[in-house]
């Protein structure tokens, strides 16, 4: 009979962590969901009430997770280095020979001081650093100056797991399954599909692949951001600041510049009174909830250029909406037509970007290019 009372608050507790923790169990397997539970309860340690059940919690999926290991041969990550090292110190990707974990000041010793310093959705910055857009990269540091994320759509991949730049979407989709949500306290995003990226988990940490559409579905850039980081963003999408809608800009310029180079291209000089212009509109759509080259007044770009005084023997407008970041914003337009031949437009001269955000912080991006 003592065995019996408790047999139903088990179920219970089962159930209650199922619902909150079961799309990790399919993800990750038992280990991905003892870490999240040991982190969840790291962040409500204060709570005295839950102190006192968080040991056997943990003990208990401790136990199960002993049971299952020997048999069930779920990883712990979704894409694993299959080498027995400590991932702190042998990572399974690398970008120009940099790793998460590496110190900024030896970094720096190789590549030189940083080309900018801008927000990201993180709350963090992103610090660029490239030679004329050549070698172009972004790290993110975390408050002990180690590096917690890194972006790059150039050629500097090194990897442990057989992918390349020249991989294709098919191939690496064959070996390695990628996650369909992430967790934001206790909201499950999910990812939308649509062949353009795949976000993994590799050593604990979160890794997108972005492919170009235009070029067999091959890798056209890659981010890696540390569990940690992520974990710190609570919300899908970033928190709107001046400093945040600053960064997108800058950072959809810079990576508009990196891409031109990949492609043989001139670099293209930042234009501020564009930017305003670009700004302006982002703001009218955020503002007034609509997504169009044709303002609510019915102007269009170039209207509304030279209505500003710009002038200008060519231009050209890239629009887009709802992608988390810049990083996000600039690959969906390389894989959109239009919006592709716009960036690599050889006889585009400047370019000035504008970023605002909605009330439900959903980002609007306006890229204005043009020839004087």
């Amino acid at each position: 009979m003592s065995k019996i009372k408790y047999f139903f608050p088990i179920i219970l507790l089962v159930g209650a962590l199922w619902y909150f923790y079961g799309e990790d169990f399919k993800q990750s397997g038992i280990n991905g969901v003892v870490n999240d539970i040991q982190e969840d309860m790291k962040r409500i340690q204060e709570h005295p009430t839950i102190n006192a059940v968080e040991e056997k919690i943990i003990q208990q999926f401790q136990l199960w997770k002993d049971k299952f290991s020997d048999n069930s041969g779920v990883e712990d990550n979704i894409i694993r280095d299959k080498r027995q090292a400590d991932p702190t110190e042998n990572q399974s990707f690398s970008m120009n020979n940099i790793r998460l974990g590496d110190e900024k000041a030896e970094i720096e010793k190789i590549v030189g001081a940083p080309k900018r310093i801008t927000m990201n959705e993180y709350g963090v910055n992103w610090v660029t650093y490239h030679n004329n857009y050549q070698n172009f990269i972004m790290i993110a540091y975390d408050k002990e100056d180690k590096v917690a994320g890194i972006y790059s759509n150039q050629d500097l991949l090194s990897s442990t797991m057989n992918i390349t730049f020249e991989s294709t979407r098919d191939v690496i989709l064959e070996a390695y399954k990628p996650l369909t949500s992430i967790q934001k306290g206790w909201v499950h995003y999910q990812f939308q599909h649509n062949d353009e990226y795949d976000i993994f988990r590799v050593d604990g940490n979160y890794v997108t692949i972005f492919y170009d559409k235009h070029e067999s579905n091959t890798v056209t850039a890659i981010q890696i951001i540390s569990k940690e980081l992520e974990d710190q963003k609570k919300k899908i999408f970033g928190e709107p600041n001046t400093k945040l809608i600053e960064g997108f800009e800058y950072q959809l310029f810079d990576l508009t510049n990196a891409t031109r180079v990949n492609h043989g291209l001139s670099i293209l000089k930042w234009n501020e009174e564009v930017m305003k212009t670009a700004r302006k509109h982002s703001k009218d759509m955020a503002d007034n909830n609509y997504f169009s080259h044709t303002n609510l007044d019915g102007l269009s770009p170039f209207e509304r250029m030279e209505n500003d005084n710009i002038h200008y023997v060519m231009a050209g407008e890239n629009l887009a909406s709802g992608q988390i970041s810049s990083i996000y914003a600039h690959e969906g337009l390389m894989n959109s037509i239009g919006h592709r031949e716009n960036i690599l437009q050889k006889d585009f001269e400047e370019l000035g970007v504008g970023v605002s955000f909605n009330d439900e912080w959903r980002p609007y991006y306006t890229e204005n290019f043009l020839k004087k």
